[in-house]
């Protein structure tokens, strides 16, 4: 991995994820308690020997740049290691980023300063584990000019993706960008279909002519999945890498999770009996950044008062007071004071939930303080009055609800 460069992507707005991405980016929203997205991805990077990768940013970076300087600066510059932040600089362009290729390209003076043989391009807003040199074997002993990680999937989920036809020799002969239906069958299994998970690996040599001739196409929406890898299949090499799970269960885990219902249940499968994406794995470490705070504490043990959690993630810096949660993930320092039932919840850090509370499938944001009494999840048209609620019912509860009980004025939240 030493001759290759890395460049995640992490400039999307992350409407889908909305009011989650109102005040920060989509990678830098919290996943599993203490991480933020982007720490899955950073860590299969790690963990794969990536050890050069551009971070490119665009919208509300403030919390994410924050996480990756405070988090992520483990690799020495002197010896030519580094991830770094590359913010919108318009060098080459008027615009912001229009597509993923477009983020790159406005970047190749930057790309061209590291003269990496290889680039890996990959997306800061999935979860998953992956091995990225594996990738890499194959692209350099396929002679291939770019490659494209695929992900095997029922042919009904084939609108959510773009579905890759591949032949015998695992050359890419055709794109389908989420096709209501196909015929198309993948190589390797002949039930489902390859569906491309966004991540690829270029040749730079090749990488910057065709994205010198992308950016001169009027008529391109500037996305390496509609319009660059589409048109290379004539001229170029261009293969597929069938996705290796390193997650060691049985069946393969990849989440998109770029909307609330996703989101949320990629947090779910976390607090499972047997969770069906392992955070326990020293073979395959997750890092993060995590502030000094006290071991969580569990506190009171009287009839009708006992502080406990059941199935759930609970951080450092919280406090069960005589309250219960079950099936639920607390972020560092979380207050759940007496009387009070979570359950099925997420939970951002610095919330506090007054006493004889009732909570059921809900997303807490950060700073929230919920008043004595509140009964959230279980009136939903009430809810909607007062909050944010997913069509699936999922209810979240951001920062201005309760601000009449903080004192810090809604100016000061500009940003996470």
């Amino acid at each position: 991995m030493k001759d290759t460069l890395g460049i995640l992507l992490a400039g999307g707005a992350g409407e889908r994820l909305y009011p989650l991405t109102r005040d920060r980016a989509k990678p830098a929203v919290t996943f599993g308690g203490i991480y933020r997205i982007i720490d899955i991805t950073l860590s299969n990077c790690v963990n794969s020997g990536l050890r050069r990768v551009f971070i490119l940013t665009q919208y509300k970076a403030l919390s994410l740049n924050r996480q990756i300087r405070e988090g992520w600066n483990i690799f020495g510059r002197e010896i030519g290691e580094f991830i770094e932040i590359l913010p919108p600089m318009k060098r080459v362009s008027e615009n912001w980023y229009m597509g993923t290729a477009d983020a790159v390209y406005q970047n190749i003076y930057s790309i061209g300063s590291e003269q990496p043989k290889y680039v890996l391009i990959l997306s800061g807003d999935h979860i998953y584990k992956m091995n990225y040199e594996r990738m890499l074997k194959q692209h350099v002993d396929a002679g291939a000019d770019a490659t494209v990680a695929t992900l095997t999937v029922d042919p009904s989920e084939s609108r959510h993706f773009g579905v890759v036809e591949i032949d015998r020799e695992h050359r890419i002969v055709g794109f389908h960008e989420k096709p209501k239906q196909t015929d198309i069958r993948s190589p390797y299994d002949p039930t489902k279909i390859s569906a491309s998970m966004g991540i690829y690996i270029f040749n730079t040599e090749v990488l910057i002519p065709v994205l010198l001739k992308d950016a001169e196409d009027p008529d391109s929406s500037h996305d390496f999945g509609k319009n660059v890898l589409p048109k290379m299949l004539g001229d170029y090499r261009v293969f597929a890498f069938n996705f290796v799970d390193e997650n060691k269960k049985e069946a393969l885990y990849w989440r998109d999770v770029g909307t609330l219902e996703a989101y949320y249940e990629a947090n779910m499968d976390l607090v499972s009996v047997s969770p069906v994406f392992n955070l326990y794995d020293d073979q395959w470490p997750i890092r993060t950044h995590q502030r000094q705070y006290p071991p969580a504490k569990f506190v009171f043990a009287e009839s009708g008062r006992t502080g406990h959690a059941l199935d759930s993630l609970v951080s450092p810096g919280c406090i069960i007071s005589g309250g219960v949660v079950q099936n639920c993930l607390l972020s560092p320092d979380v207050r759940v004071n007496s009387y009070t039932e979570i359950e099925n919840s997420i939970l951002f850090s610095h919330v506090n939930i007054g006493r004889s509370c009732r909570i059921r499938k809900a997303i807490i944001d950060r700073d929230v303080h919920i008043p004595e009494g509140t009964t959230i999840g279980y009136d939903t048209e009430a809810d909607r009055e007062r909050y944010f609620v997913t069509d699936s019912g999922i209810t979240v509860v951001t920062r201005d609800y309760s601000l009449f009980e903080n004192p810090v004025s809604v100016d000061y939240f500009t940003s996470e």
